[in-house]
């Protein structure tokens, strides 16, 4: 259905039809995309490519040895890997709006605010849905964060609790992964439940700090909360969390997203379209630097 002037969304007139130029896409789409996205402002590493991408992955330790004056030195040969990112098959997120002439001719507001406030909050939506989620294929579809293979792995089984947490924590702690990398993934529900935990004088355990910053923290590390963390399908469905460094998660944008104005396609009805699209993937480089809680129930 195409927006008209009896809809209260404002289409631009200020913006000439046609390709936008790389810049533009970049200030109406990319940048604000960055920050409208839970899972790409959480700090992975984002490569810009115009194909597929290959990333080399560190190697396994090898066995240094000490070396006495004038004795062969012996050959370290590590094995190399790497991660395979934006396959050709990968498709793309896609979204055409339609709105009439006499809406662009009367509206105030320019396509750059429309497109922050309206195309790059959908495609912000989806691209969360699908990088939080447990699904994916990384062929068609890039698999979701509970979907990584060789990640590490808390089984709660009951209610999260700072315990369940500090686990986790450990774990990480143990895969040598940065500290000050790792954030918390949580829903609002299960971040709630665990700041109202109470010690047996009626004090709340977690306590903000009057003196920090506005930003949620558990166990040192920021918590990104998102309500597009899935839970598991089923008759008992259940929750999921997530502690990440983010340093060592891939993301590959396929340089090339496009906003096309369309103002001839719709001739016939007098509208004109609003096409965008553009392609992500990711995984990790360090599965050992993501460790997944699952099973939580309230």
């Amino acid at each position: 259905m195409a927006l008209s002037t009896q809809t209260q969304t404002a289409a631009a007139g200020s913006v000439a039809t046609g390709e936008l130029t790389a810049t533009q896409v970049a200030t109406i789409l990319v940048q604000p995309l960055e920050a409208a996205s839970v899972f790409l402002a959480a700090g992975p590493r984002i490569f810009d490519t115009t194909g597929p991408l290959r990333l080399p992955k560190a190697p396994r330790p090898t066995d240094v040895q000490f070396v006495g004056e004038n004795e062969l030195i012996p050959e370290a040969n590590p094995d190399f890997d790497e991660v395979s990112l934006l396959p050709s098959t990968m498709k793309s997120i896609k979204t055409l709006t339609r709105y009439s002439n006499e809406l662009a001719r009367q509206s105030v507001v320019s396509l750059d605010q429309v497109l922050k406030d309206r195309l790059v909050a959908d495609v912000a939506a989806k691209l969360d849905t699908q990088l939080l989620s447990a699904s994916g294929d990384g062929i068609t579809t890039p698999q979701g964060m509970f979907a990584w293979a060789g990640t590490q792995n808390v089984a709660v089984g009951g209610a999260l609790n700072l315990d369940h947490l500090l686990t986790a924590w450990g774990m990480a702690l143990g895969a040598n992964v940065s500290m000050a990398n790792l954030k918390w993934f949580l829903t609002s529900g299960d971040f709630v439940a665990l700041r109202k935990v109470k010690d047996n004088t009626g004090q709340y355990l977690l306590q903000p700090d009057p003196t920090a910053d506005g930003v949620f923290r558990l166990w040192g590390a920021p918590v990104v909360i998102s309500n597009r963390i899935p839970n598991t399908t089923g008759g008992t469905p259940t929750g999921r969390a997530a502690l990440a460094d983010m340093s060592q998660v891939a993301v590959a944008r396929d340089a090339s997203p496009s906003v096309k104005l369309l103002d001839q396609t719709y001739g016939d009805y007098d509208q004109q379209a609003i096409r965008v699209t553009s392609r992500y993937d990711v995984k990790p480089l360090n599965p050992q630097a993501i460790v997944t809680l699952t099973g939580i129930t309230r």
